[in-house]
C-alpha cells in the first residue's frame, strides 16, 4: 500500500501534464488561421491591373528595374504568387522603375527575401537607410521606407511600402502586429511589396519625382483596387 500511495501523485501528475499537453496542441490547431483572404477579394492581376501608359507616362522597354539574382529569383517563385517589374518614362524624358511582388500568403516573415535592402545589396549595390517618411499619395498619407542604392557611378533613390490585406505597413513591429492581428482572428492575409526607384544623383529631387508617378499611377486605377496597393 505505501508503494502504491507514493506512486500516486507521480501519476497524477504525468496525467495532468499530459492534458495540459493536449489542451495547448488543441488551442493551437484552433488558433493556426485557415481564412485566406485572397479568397474573399477580386484577384490581383498586375500585369493588368497595372497600366503601361497613364498621364504623361509610358512603359519603356528599353530599360528593366534591378532585379534579384538568380538565386533570390528561384525564392521569389515560390513564395509570391506573381511579380511585375517595369520601367516608365514622362514626356520630360524622366524614368522611374516600378517593382510589385504580390503573394497570398503574407503570415510569415519568409516574404521579406524581396525587400530592397536584400534585392539591391545581392546585385553589389551599397545600400543606405534614410528612414522612414511620409508620402501624400493617392488622397492618403503614406508611410513609405526610403533607401539610396549606389554602384559605381549609378546613385538611386527607391521608395517602398508593405501591405497586408488593405493595411500599408512597412517591415519591422508594425508588420508583426498586424501579422498577428490577422493570425488571432483566424485570418491568413495576401499583399504585396510596392518599390519604385529612379536614378538621380539628388535624393530629394529623386524622392519627388517618385511621388508624383505615384499619384499620376493612383489617380489611373481603378478605384476598387486602390487599397490593395497604397492601403487604406
Amino acid at each position: 500500500m505505501l508503494l502504491k500511495n507514493s506512486r500516486t501523485p507521480a501519476l497524477l501528475q504525468a496525467m495532468l501534464v499530459a492534458a495540459v499537453m493536449l489542451c495547448a496542441a488543441g488551442a493551437a490547431n484552433k488558433l493556426k488561421p485557415t481564412q485566406r483572404l485572397s479568397e474573399l477579394k477580386p484577384r490581383i492581376e498586375l500585369a493588368q491591373q497595372v497600366p503601361k501608359a497613364f498621364g504623361n507616362w509610358a512603359e519603356d522597354l528599353s530599360q528593366v528595374p534591378v532585379l534579384p539574382d538568380p538565386q533570390v529569383q528561384a525564392r521569389l517563385d515560390v513564395l509570391y504568387s506573381s511579380t511585375l517589374a517595369r520601367t516608365y518614362r514622362n514626356t520630360a524624358g524622366q524614368r522611374v522603375m516600378l517593382s510589385i511582388a504580390y503573394g497570398s500568403d503574407q503570415s510569415s516573415e519568409a516574404t521579406s527575401v524581396h525587400r530592397p535592402e536584400f534585392c539591391y545589396s545581392s546585385q553589389g549595390f551599397n545600400v543606405s537607410n534614410l528612414g522612414e517618411s511620409a508620402a501624400p499619395i493617392g488622397q492618403r498619407n503614406l508611410t513609405v521606407q526610403r533607401l539610396r542604392a549606389v554602384l559605381g557611378q549609378r546613385r538611386e533613390p527607391i521608395t517602398y511600402w508593405i501591405t497586408l490585406d488593405e493595411t500599408a505597413t512597412l517591415p519591422g513591429i508594425g508588420r508583426k502586429l498586424n501579422q498577428l492581428r490577422f493570425g488571432l482572428r483566424g485570418q491568413i492575409p495576401d499583399g504585396l511589396l510596392f518599390r519604385v526607384s529612379s536614378i538621380d544623383m539628388d535624393d530629394a529631387e529623386g524622392f519627388k519625382l517618385q511621388e508624383q508617378f505615384l499619384n499620376d499611377l493612383a489617380a489611373s486605377m481603378e478605384p476598387s483596387l486602390l487599397k490593395r496597393y497604397f492601403g487604406s
